[in-house]
C-alpha cells in the first residue's frame, strides 16, 4: 500500500530547485539522510520521476551488502554495462578505473543534463564511495545532479563515517528526513480505512511508530483481516493482539528488515528491550485517545500473555516481624529474607466471601533476618529493604537505585551484553524517532504492543529466558524492587539458587498485601519450579491453593491443596492445609468430602489434642453449609459438652454458646459471660480464630457492638493473608452484621457487579442479603428488585446464607408491595431456620415479618400468635433490639388500648437501650404514630411521626422517611416530613457559602466576594454545620457531597 509522500515538501522543493540548476548547466550534490523506514527510497523515486519529466537523463544504482567486495560495483551499476570493466577484480588499479569511469560520466553529460541517483550509499564499496566524493567536487562544472540516499541512524555498533564527512559543506546540500508526524500518519490511515474511528486510528499511528514503511505494511496486513459485521462499508478490522494474526505478514517482515538493517548488536538490544518490557508493570496508556477500537468499537486485545500485570505496590518487608506499609508508587525491595506483610485483600470478594484476605494478618512461618538487619532485612533508616545479590545475604549489597525501574539502561545493557553508553544513546534516538515512547514512570517502551511483538518474532525462547535471567540478576545486584526482579524470573526456567526462591516469596508477600491474588499465584507457581524440600513444597502448595481460590480458580485450588495434603509436613502445617482444603470444598457444596478430609486429618493427630480440637472446630463451622451434616456435628458437640466440655476446647465451647443463642436456650447476658470467660483462657493459636469469630458473632447478637467490632478486627488481624480459612468469611459477615445493626447503609450497599470467585457461586451470601436490605432502606426499590432477581435461588445450595437472603428478599418484596411474595419468602426462611434449630429472633426475625404480612392480608389471629411467640423468644435472649421489635409488631397485631400500651413499651425499650437502635426505634415510632392516629390522638401521633422522620433522615433510611411523611400527611399535618439535615437541606445561599469555605476561603474573603456582611457569612455557616452535623470547617468537603440536581 503506497501513496503520496507526506511531510516531504521541503525535500521535494530542494530537489526541484537543484534539478533546475542542473538543467541550466550547474551541477550539484544532494544527500538525503534518514533512519530506516523513513522513506528515503520513495523520495529518491520521486526525484527520479520529476527529473525524467523535466527532460533529464537518469542514471541509477542501488547499493547492497553483497557488492561490497567488488570495487566500483556501485559505479558500474550506475553507468550501465561497460565492456572495459568486465574483468575488474579486487585489488586492481582502482585509481585508473575510476578515471576512466569519470570520463564516461562526462561523455554522458555532454549529451545532456543528468540525474545520477544512488540509493543506500552506506552499503557501497569503498572505491565507489571515493569515486562519488571525487565526483561531487567537480559537479559544479557539469549539468549533473547527484542525489544520494544514506541511512543515518544510531546503532549499538558504531557505523563508519558518513559519505560526506570529508567533504566541504559548501559542496553538498544535506536533507535529513524526520519521522512521520501523527497527523500525517492519521491521514494515511483514514485514507486506507475511511470508516476508522479516532481511537482505532490513533492505535494504528502508534503501531506505525513514525515510520512510513511500518505504517504502510501494517495497513497492508489489516486489509487482509476479515471485517466484522459482514464487511459493512464503514467497518474496520479489529487491531490484532499479536503479529501471528496479521496476513500476509508485511508488518512483521518490515520490522524484521528494520532490525537486520541495524545490525546484530542493535537487533539484540532491541529484542532484549522487548522481552524486558513484558516484565514491566503495565501502566496507564499515555495516549489520550485510549485503547484502539474501530468505528464499531472493536476492542484492541493487547494483554501481556505471560505474567501478572502489576502496578506500583506497597513496599515489601523482609524481616519476619516487619509489617508491610503502603506506598503510592513503591514496590518491595528484593531482599535475602522472606517477605512478611500484614496486607489484606480489603474489599476483594473470594467465592462470595468478600475476600479471602479482608483483614490484617502477618504472613509468618518463614525464616529471615531480624527486622533491623543490616543486610537482607529491614533498613530502619531508609524504610526499605536492602537487596542482596545472588550470593545471598553474605554477598555484597547495594541500596535502592532511585532510577530503577524507570531508567533501565544498565539493566538492558547487561541483559544484551552491550555498552551502557551506546544503549543510552540508542534509547534516546529511538524515542526521538517514535519507535519508543516513555510511559508515565519514565520507562522507554515500544510505541505499541504489536510493534513489540514484531520485534520479538523469531527470537528463540532460550535467548529470551537468558535475557530475563540476566536482567533479574542485574536488578537484584542493583537493589531493585522485589517484584521488578520476580517479574523477570517468571519468564525463566528454574534458577536453582537460593536467591531466586527468596525473591519470588517476597514478591508473593507484596502481591498479597496489595490485594493482587492473581499476581501472587503467578509468583508461587514459578517458585514451585525451583528445587524445594518436601516440607517447604507442602507449605507453598497450601498457600498457592489458597490464593488460587481467592482468584476464582476453585478447581485448581482444590487440586493444589489435595497435592499438599499428601506431602510430608509437621502436624500444624497439616492442619492448616486440611482446614484450607475443607473450606474450599465446602464452598463448592462438597461438604461431605470436606468433612472426610477433616476426619482423616484428625485421625493422624494422635498426641496433639490442641490441633485435634482445632480440626473439630473447623468441622463444626463448615457443617453450617449442610443441614444433615450440621445436625450430626452439633449433636456430637452437645453430647460431648455435657460430659466433658474440656475435650472441646475454648473454640468448641464457644460454638456451643452460639448454638444455644440461636436455639433460644440462653440469654444474651449469660452468653456474653460464658464467651468472655472463654476468651480469658489460654488457647492454641490455630484455634484462636474460631474462638474470636464465634465470640464476635455472639457479641453482635447481644448488642455489644463495640466489643464485637474489636473481636472482628482482632480476628482479621490474626489471619494468615495467604491461607484460606473459614473464619475469614465468618468475621467479614459479622462485620457486615455490625454495620447493619448500626444502620450504616452506606457500608452495606453493593459496590458493583459480582466479580472473581464471588461471581462463580450460584448462591447469594450474607453480605448480599445486607446489600439488598440496604437498597430497600435507602429507597432504591427498583435497584433492590434487580439485585434480588440476579440470583436464581432454585439453584442455590442449602446454607444459612440462603436463609438470610430469603428474609432480605421478603423485606424487598414487602417494600415493593408484593405482600404475598414476601410472605412466601418469610415462611420459607422460617421453615429452613427451624430445621437448623435456629429459632431465636436474634438472627432472622421471620415471625414478626410474617405477622406483618398476615396483618396486611387480613389474618389478624395468626399474626397475633406469631408475634406473641416472637416476644417470648425475644425475652429469652432479652436485648432491647429483639424485645422492642417484637413488642412493636405485637402491639400492631393486638390493637386497641393494649396495643397502644405495647407500642409505648416498644418505644421506651428501644429509646432506653444502651446501644444505637435507631432503625428499630424509627419503625416503633412509626407504628405507634399510626396506632395513635387510628385512636384519634392526632397531636401525639404527629409528635411520634415527626420524631420517626427525624431519626429516619439521620440514618439515611429514605423508605422510612417517606412512610413517616405519608403518615404525617394522613394526620393532616401542615408540614409533612422533609429533609432537615444533610446536604440536601441546605439553601442555595448556604451551599454557595459552604462551597467557598470548603475551597479554603476565609469568612472575610467570602463576604467580600459575595458582597455580604461577615456576620451573615458566619450565620449561614453555623446553620450549615448544624444541618450537616459537623463541627469543623475541614469536614465541609466530605459532608457537602455532590450538588443536588437542579441547583445552580
Amino acid at each position: 500500500m503506497t501513496g503520496p509522500l507526506r511531510e516531504r515538501d521541503d525535500a521535494q522543493a530542494l530537489l526541484a530547485a537543484e534539478t533546475e540548476r542542473a538543467r541550466a548547466g550547474t551541477g550539484g550534490f544532494v544527500l538525503l539522510r534518514g533512519a530506516t523506514g523513513t522513506g528515503r527510497t520513495a523520495l529518491l523515486e520521486s526525484a527520479v520521476e520529476h527529473a525524467t519529466h523535466r527532460g533529464l537523463r537518469v542514471l541509477r544504482a542501488r547499493c547492497s551488502p553483497e557488492d561490497t567486495s567488488v570495487p566500483l560495483a556501485a559505479i558500474l551499476q550506475l553507468l550501465g554495462p561497460v565492456p572495459d570493466f568486465t574483468d575488474l577484480a579486487p585489488g586492481g588499479d582502482d585509481r585508473g578505473s575510476a578515471a576512466r569511469l569519470w570520463r564516461l560520466l562526462r561523455s554522458y553529460a555532454d549529451e545532456g543534463p543528468l540525474l545520477v541517483a544512488v540509493d543506500d550509499v552506506h552499503l557501497a564499496d569503498d572505491p565507489s564511495r571515493r569515486w562519488l566524493l571525487e565526483a561531487a567536487r567537480r559537479l559544479d562544472r557539469l549539468p549533473v545532479l547527484l542525489v544520494v540516499t544514506e541511512r543515518s541512524q544510531y546503532d549499538i555498533e558504531p557505523r563508519p563515517a558518513g559519505l560526506t564527512q570529508a567533504l566541504s559543506p559548501s559542496l553538498v546540500r544535506t536533507h535529513t528526513l524526520a519521522p512521520l508526524g501523527d497527523a500525517a500518519a492519521a491521514r494515511i490511515v483514514r485514507e486506507a480505512f475511511p470508516g476508522a474511528g479516532p481511537r482505532w486510528t490513533a492505535q494504528c499511528v502508534r503501531a506505525g511508530a513514525g515510520s512510513p514503511l511500518l505504517l504502510h505494511a501494517l495497513l497492508d496486513d489489516l486489509g487482509g483481516v476479515p471485517y466484522p459485521h459482514g464487511g459493512a462499508a464503514d467497518a474496520v478490522p479489529p487491531l490484532p493482539a499479536t503479529c501471528a494474526e496479521l496476513y500476509p505478514g508485511s508488518y512483521p517482515a518490515a520490522v524484521s528488515w528494520w532490525l537486520n538493517s541495524a545490525g546484530p548488536e542493535t537487533a539484540d538490544v532491541a529484542r532484549c528491550l522487548a522481552a524486558l518490557e513484558q516484565a514491566w508493570p503495565t501502566g496507564p496508556d499515555p495516549d489520550p485517545t485510549g485503547p484502539a477500537t474501530g468505528a464499531t468499537d472493536h476492542p484492541t486485545a493487547t494483554p501481556d500473555p505471560v505474567g501478572p500485570p502489576v502496578g506500583g505496590g506497597a513496599e515489601g518487608r523482609t524481616g519476619p516481624s516487619a509489617g508491610a506499609g503502603a506506598g503510592a508508587d513503591n514496590d518491595a525491595v528484593a531482599g535475602a529474607g522472606s517477605g512478611v506483610g500484614d496486607g489484606v485483600f480489603v474489599g476483594a470478594d473470594a467465592a462470595g466471601q468478600g475476600g479471602l484476605f479482608a483483614g490484617g494478618g502477618i504472613l509468618g512461618g518463614r525464616s529471615g533476618p531480624p527486622a533491623d538487619a543490616d543486610a537482607g532485612g529491614r533498613d530502619r533508616a531508609s524504610g526499605g529493604a536492602v537487596a542482596c545479590g545472588p550470593g545471598g545475604p553474605d554477598g555484597p549489597s547495594a541500596g535502592v537505585d532511585p532510577g530503577d525501574p524507570g531508567d533501565p539502561v544498565d539493566l538492558l545493557a547487561e541483559a544484551a551484553g552491550a555498552d551502557p553508553a551506546r544503549v543510552a544513546g540508542w534509547l534516546a534516538a529511538m524515542t526521538r524517532l517514535g519507535l519508543l515512547r516513555r510511559d508515565a514512570s519514565g520507562r522507554p517502551r515500544y510505541a505499541h504492543p504489536l510493534l513489540r511483538d514484531a520485534v520479538l518474532t523469531g527470537w528463540p525462547r532460550p535467548r529470551r529466558e537468558a535475557a530475563h535471567r540476566a536482567a533479574a540478576e542485574a536488578s537484584l545486584r542493583r537493589g531493585g524492587r522485589v517484584e521488578a526482579v520476580a517479574r523477570h524470573l517468571l519468564r525463566t526456567p528454574a534458577v536453582g539458587l537460593p536467591w531466586a526462591l527468596r525473591v519470588l516469596r517476597d514478591a508473593v508477600t507484596v502481591a498479597v498485601h496489595d490485594a493482587r491474588p492473581a499476581d501472587a499465584v503467578a509468583y508461587l507457581r514459578r517458585a514451585l519450579d525451583e528445587p524445594l524440600a518436601d516440607d517447604l513444597r507442602q507449605r507453598l502448595l497450601t498457600e498457592l491453593g489458597s490464593l488460587e481460590y481467592a482468584s476464582a480458580d476453585a478447581p485448581a485450588a482444590i487440586a493444589r491443596l489435595a497435592e499438599a495434603q499428601h506431602l510430608p509436613a509437621d502436624p500444624r502445617n497439616r492442619v492448616r492445609t486440611a482446614v484450607a482444603l475443607g473450606t474450599a470444598l465446602a464452598a463448592r457444596g462438597e461438604i461431605r468430602t470436606a468433612m472426610d478430609v477433616l476426619r482423616r486429618t484428625e485421625g493422624r493427630l494422635a498426641g496433639h489434642p490442641g490441633l485435634t480440637r482445632t480440626v473439630q472446630a473447623a468441622g463444626a463451622l463448615l457443617s453450617d453449609e449442610d443441614l444433615a451434616t450440621r445436625q450430626e456435628v452439633y449433636r456430637w458437640l452437645c453430647e460431648t459438652g455435657e460430659r466433658s466440655p474440656e475435650v472441646l476446647g475454648t473454640a468448641g465451647q464457644a460454638l456451643l454458646v452460639r448454638y444455644g443463642a440461636t436455639a433460644g436456650l440462653i440469654s444474651a447476658r449469660e452468653a456474653m459471660a460464658r464467651v468472655r470467660a472463654l476468651l480469658a483462657q489460654p488457647g492454641d493459636p490455630l484455634a484462636e480464630p474460631f474462638l474470636l469469630g464465634t465470640a464476635a458473632a455472639v457479641a453482635q447478637w447481644a448488642d455489644e457492638l463495640d466489643e464485637a467490632e474489636r473481636l472482628v478486627e482482632r480476628g482479621l488481624a490474626g489471619q494468615h493473608p495467604a491461607l484460606l480459612h473459614p473464619m475469614q468469611h465468618a468475621l467479614l459477615n459479622t462485620r457486615a452484621d455490625i454495620a447493619a445493626a448500626r444502620g450504616d447503609h452506606a457500608r452495606l450497599l453493593p459496590g458493583g457487579p459480582r466479580t472473581g470467585a464471588a461471581a462463580s457461586r450460584t448462591g447469594p451470601t450474607n453480605r448480599d442479603a445486607h446489600a439488598l436490605m440496604a437498597l430497600v432502606h435507602t429507597g432504591r426499590t427498583e435497584a433492590a428488585g434487580r439485585f434480588a432477581d440476579a440470583f436464581d435461588l432454585r439453584r442455590a445450595p442449602e446454607s444459612w446464607e440462603l436463609n438470610r437472603f430469603l428474609y432480605a428478599r421478603g423485606v424487598q418484596r414487602a417494600a415493593a408491595g408484593d405482600t404475598v411474595g414476601a410472605l412466601h419468602d418469610f415462611l420459607e426462611c422460617g421453615r429452613r431456620q427451624a430445621a437448623r434449630d435456629v429459632v431465636s429472633p436474634v438472627v432472622t426475625p421471620w415471625r414478626t415479618a410474617v405477622a406483618e404480612c398476615r396483618l396486611a392480608l387480613g389474618g389478624g389471629q395468626e399474626a397475633l400468635a406469631l408475634a406473641t411467640e416472637e416476644l417470648r423468644l425475644a425475652r429469652v435472649w432479652n436485648t432491647p433490639r429483639t424485645v422492642g421489635r417484637a413488642l412493636r409488631v405485637l402491639g400492631t397485631a393486638t390493637g386497641g388500648r393494649r396495643g397502644l400500651k405495647l407500642a409505648e413499651d416498644a418505644v421506651r425499650t428501644l429509646r432506653d437501650a444502651p446501644v444505637d437502635t435507631g432503625m428499630e426505634l424509627t419503625e416503633a415510632l412509626l407504628a405507634q404514630g399510626r396506632q395513635l392516629l387510628a385512636a384519634g390522638e392526632r397531636g401525639r401521633a404527629r409528635d411520634r411521626l415527626r420524631e420517626a422522620a427525624e431519626l429516619a433522615e439521620r440514618k439515611g433510611a429514605v423508605r422510612l422517611l417517606a412512610l413517616a411523611g405519608q403518615a404525617l400527611r394522613d394526620s393532616g399535618a401542615r408540614s409533612p416530613a422533609t429533609a432537615q439535615t444533610g446536604s440536601g437541606a441546605l439553601t442555595g445561599s448556604e451551599r454557595r457559602i459552604a462551597e467557598l469555605a470548603a475551597a479554603g476561603r476565609t469568612n472575610t474573603e467570602i463576604a467580600d466576594l459575595l458582597h455580604l456582611a461577615r456576620r451573615t457569612v458566619e450565620t449561614h455557616l453555623t446553620s450549615t454545620y448544624r444541618k450537616l452535623r459537623i463541627r469543623r470547617r475541614t469536614e465541609l468537603p466530605a459532608a457537602l457531597g455532590p450538588r443536588p440536581p437542579g441547583r445552580t
